[in-house]
């Protein structure tokens, strides 16, 4: 074997596979530092004190001089000038002002930025704008003899309990309603499947899950992206049960949390009831938000061109921002893809006669500075709401509920006799308010029968509930009646909700004609409450019967809707 290969053994064994000319130069090679190189060595270098022979620091370490530095204010003329001040009694006044706009839902007040609003606004500790201290406002509410001098009173700290041992048993009263609370609410949300025992002795059962639709965490996340993102928030409502159909809790959030968003309510589908309760209802709804009567249809809309002219108008009051974003918000199954649909007049979301269609949140172009957001349908849970009341309402797919005929004595309860007779071809006394034999005789007639000829009666509720909800059997939910309401009289129905009589109808020509000619007040200007019973009683008697052939989207005929659109919108 040669040296040379005896040589690279070696190096080979010894672990030096190199040639050891890693840091020898050659000439003509570039071996300075470069950028990175000196920035990497400073690294290591920084963090001490440059010091001098006599070790006096000559420059400090970074962030760690003691020396002050040379730093002056700009000087102002306005050091000079008087103090902006303002009396008591003109803030009182501009409070008082300020108050008034803020308590219609017709006016928007602007610029909330430039305006001293903690002064405007009272918090919790707050009077006139200025902070109260409850020990300031104790030692103001006594005597001063009894606060100051040599015949001070000490006042004792109240307590609930007067021993240790009350204490005690105020602890374990409240620790047993804390767990009364918590089993009634995992009872009402369905979380628990286990059997409960009242006090009466009657034994029930946990609720569906069924019934807990709308209510996950993804529908909510979808929620609050919607609320986030949107400048007006439009909260659709059924027309047939307004209040019902209500999100308390958004629109307190909303309130609370984003003042700043404007809220407007939509009554859909108000060509399901007649026109004198949707316009009581528009003139209810109007004393807390601005409210429109609208019916979403691709060939015979109504109220679209009032909602249009409304979005406008907001686009104009915020012209700082290239766009405006609108979102939808309401009730499964309440139309809020139909209205995006009706203002496209073209089908941009999909849409179908069952709640749960709109999965996630949808995009839509209306104009070039308006944007429309489409969000799932969302069911805030609420401790008073049973089963019957969630499925009428449309919440739930029907077709997934057990044993729905135990729901057909409240469609028949909410339903008039007559509609019933009418849309079935029954008569009241064959069944006798009697559910069971009610779809027993409409099972035996539409031929819906089980092995051994027994009627099909879930099936045929099914079929009921069905109709009920998609608009074949006519009914609506009258405005409540106020305490204390008498026989109605044109001033107090002015009263109700000033320079807004709830009309319905977008023809601007036909309004002023009317105001022109001191007209007769149409019958949508129904009086107070205390009549509003008698008239809901009055339009069912003379509603037509065109209701009951309704389509199951929800539309009527072109008459109706002809009807509807010769009486004339209100919206501020």
């Amino acid at each position: 074997m040669g040296s040379g290969k005896k040589e690279a053994s070696r190096r080979e064994r010894q672990g030096k596979t190199g040639d050891c000319m890693a840091n020898v130069k050659v000439k003509g090679e570039n071996f300075y530092r470069n950028a990175k190189k000196i920035k990497t060595l400073n690294m290591f270098k920084d963090g001490k004190a440059q010091r001098n022979a006599e070790g006096k620091i000559t420059k400090a370490a970074p962030y760690q001089s003691r020396e002050v530095p040379k730093a002056r204010v700009e000087p102002n003329r306005k050091w000079f000038g008087n103090t902006r001040v303002i009396s008591q009694g003109a803030l009182d006044s501009f409070r008082q002002a300020v108050a008034e706009r803020e308590q219609d839902p017709y006016q928007v007040l602007m610029k909330t930025n430039k305006l001293p609003m903690s002064l405007i606004r009272d918090a919790e500790n707050t009077k006139n704008g200025i902070k109260q201290h409850k020990a300031k406002i104790a030692v103001e509410q006594s005597p001063f003899a009894d606060t100051f001098g040599p015949k001070s009173q000490r006042k004792r700290v109240k307590l609930s309990a007067s021993s240790v041992t009350d204490l005690a048993d105020e602890t374990v009263k409240m620790e047993e309603n804390y767990l009364e609370r918590l089993e009634e609410a995992k009872y009402l949300s369905g979380q628990t499947t286990d059997q409960t025992q009242n006090d009466t002795g009657e034994l029930t059962t946990a609720r569906e899950p069924i019934f807990s639709k709308g209510q996950s965490k993804r529908i909510w996340n979808e929620l609050y992206k919607v609320i986030d993102s949107s400048d007006v928030v439009i909260h659709v409502l059924d027309a047939r049960d307004p209040e019902g159909t209500r999100c308390r809790s958004v629109e307190k959030y909303i309130k609370e949390e984003a003042p700043h968003k404007h809220l407007i309510f939509v009554l859909n589908k108000c060509d399901l009831v007649p026109t004198t309760i949707a316009a009581q209802w528009v003139r209810l709804l109007s004393k807390e938000y601005p409210t429109l009567a609208f019916h979403a249809s691709l060939t015979n809309s109504f109220g679209k061109g009032s909602l249009i002219t409304l979005l406008r108008q907001f686009s104009v009051l915020h012209s700082n921002r290239k766009q405006i974003q609108v979102g939808f918000i309401g009730y499964p199954n309440t139309g809020k893809s139909s209205i995006i649909n009706t203002l496209r007049k073209k089908r941009v979301c999909t849409v179908a006669p069952i709640p749960g269609e709109t999965k996630v949140w949808q995009y839509i172009t209306l104009m070039k500075r308006i944007y429309l957001i489409d969000c799932p349908g969302v069911v805030p849970p609420s401790h008073g709401d049973n089963e019957q009341d969630i499925l009428l309402r449309g919440v739930v797919r029907v077709e997934n509920v057990e044993h729905p005929a135990q729901y057909i004595e409240a469609v028949l309860r909410r339903t008039q006799t007559k509609h019933i007779e009418r849309t079935y071809e029954l008569k009241h006394a064959d069944y006798n308010d009697d559910p069971i034999e009610f779809l027993s005789i409409l099972a035996r007639k539409g031929g819906r029968l089980l092995k051994g000829g027994e009627p099909d009666v879930d099936g045929v509720a099914k079929m009921v509930i069905n109709d009920f909800l998609r608009g074949k059997i006519p009914w609506f939910t009258p405005p409540p009646k106020r305490e204390g309401a008498v026989e109605a009289t044109p001033a107090a129905d002015e009263a109700v909700v000033k320079g807004r009589k709830g009309q319905l109808g977008e023809m601007p020509g036909a309004r002023l004609a009317e105001d022109a000619a001191d007209s007769v007040p149409e019958p949508s200007d129904v009086g107070e409450e205390g009549s509003e019973v008698s008239h809901a009683v009055s339009d069912f008697e003379t509603f037509s019967d065109d209701s009951d052939e309704a389509s199951a989207d929800g539309s009527s005929d072109e008459d109706e809707a002809a009807a509807d659109a010769d009486q004339g919108v209100k919206v501020g």
